[in-house]
């Protein structure tokens, strides 16, 4: 049955699995760590992912289509939240990936924002004429995996541009830092960190917790983080140490 949750979903936490087996999370651990030893998944430190989701190289994270379709619902409840959180005439910068895609969902249906994004989806989805936002999208090398431009002309762009706010996505929080998964999306998001007055982190609860490979910031240069669960103890006393506001989307 765990190995049924993680190819549908891509990866599983062990508190999720210790809830929903009514089992105790040393008794997931430990089966866990069987199913990893006969190559069945991949542990990570407080949960598990697909066995094909570990390269040579390190972790690395599942096809994107994949991750539009894993946890999609939690996904759009932070991107209806967080849409709430910016008023008209805000400059948004907005980088790639499935739960941003959402976020800009929701943007959609408000007004008369200027976006700056790498996401040719985003800025298809923010340039209708009904919603009266100014939408740029940044050049670059097209990365036809994630659907985004990358590299140092995308940066280069960026740097023609100052926002008040960066709305990121990540590849995994840590107590200490966000981090990422690709080197090249981890340098653009760090160009629109440097660029923003304020930067807010969109992150379902199967990041939080999670390490990946690139630091993207400190933890202490987050303002908000918008998520879909309270996290673990110890990550809101990392949260609130570092001034970072923790918003938990409603489930409507």
């Amino acid at each position: 049955m765990i190995v049924q949750l993680v190819e549908d979903l891509g990866e599983v936490l062990v508190d999720s699995l210790a809830e929903r087996f009514d089992a105790s999370r040393e008794t997931i651990r430990r089966d866990l760590n069987e199913l990893d030893g006969a190559g069945r998944i991949r542990k990570f430190h407080g949960g598990a992912r697909k066995a094909s989701s570990r390269g040579d190289g390190g972790l690395v994270e599942g096809p994107f289509d994949t991750r539009m379709e894993t946890l999609a619902g939690e996904k759009a409840a932070i991107g209806r939240c967080a849409a709430g959180l910016f008023d008209e005439g805000a400059v948004i910068f907005i980088d790639t990936g499935s739960t941003t895609i959402a976020f800009a969902r929701a943007l959609a249906r408000r007004r008369a924002l200027t976006v700056i994004t790498n996401s040719p989806e985003i800025a298809r989805l923010l340039s209708r004429p009904e919603g009266q936002h100014r939408v740029y999208l940044v050049g670059g090398e097209i990365a036809a995996e994630g659907r985004e431009t990358l590299g140092a002309l995308a940066i280069e762009q960026l740097g023609r541009f100052k926002a008040r706010h960066a709305v990121l996505t990540i590849g995994g929080m840590t107590t200490g830092e966000i981090m990422d998964f690709d080197l090249r999306e981890t340098e653009l998001a760090r160009a629109m960190v440097s660029r923003a007055e304020e930067v807010t982190v969109l992150a379902d609860h199967s990041k939080l917790g999670r390490a990946a490979v690139f630091e993207v910031a400190a933890l202490t240069d987050i303002d908000r983080l918008v998520t879909d669960r309270l996290p673990t103890a110890e990550m809101q006393a990392a949260l609130r140490a570092a001034g970072v506001d923790l918003i938990i989307a409603p489930d409507e």
